[in-house]
């Protein structure tokens, strides 16, 4: 099968990227739409329930790049929850042919919060924790569209 150069580039601007703010509990997903133009909260699953989730997604939509939230302390070290992101990060490289890659998620769950209040959210739904994840991968990705961003 032959495939040009402009049926390649057509599939990568028709691919999704997906990011990931992974928590013990429960994790954020996000995703671009199909031309990278706009980052979406997709939803948040319970982190038990993800690899399955992810799979079944990545069957339905096609997916260029993974970004995983990388937390890090104030100081620059990584933070305690490394010790869960790392090996979920490496059976998922194991189970897909897409690349994934950290990327910084400091402050992501404050500017959540101030993005639920600048929006007029009452109180009641920005307590809701499954939200702020949402809204904090949402930031994640944006965050990296915008540094790969070339002007």
């Amino acid at each position: 099968m032959f495939i040009s150069l402009h049926t390649l580039s057509l599939h990568r601007i028709m691919s999704r990227i997906l990011a990931i703010d992974y928590g013990k509990k429960r994790t954020g997903l996000a995703v671009t739409d199909p031309l990278q133009l706009i980052a979406n909260g997709l939803t948040t699953v319970e982190t038990k329930n993800l690899e399955a989730f992810l799979l079944d997604y990545l069957k339905r939509e096609q997916v260029e790049r993974i970004i995983v939230g990388l937390p890090k302390q104030m100081n620059g070290q990584e933070s305690d929850n490394m010790k869960n992101i790392t090996p979920f990060v490496n059976r998922l490289k194991k189970l897909i042919d897409i690349p994934v890659e950290f990327y910084d998620e400091r402050f992501t769950s404050v500017l959540a919060h101030q993005a639920m209040l600048a929006s007029g959210i009452g109180k009641k739904a920005r307590q809701n924790k499954a939200l702020v994840d949402e809204i904090s991968a949402t930031i994640i990705l944006q965050s990296y569209m915008e540094s790969k961003r070339q002007f």
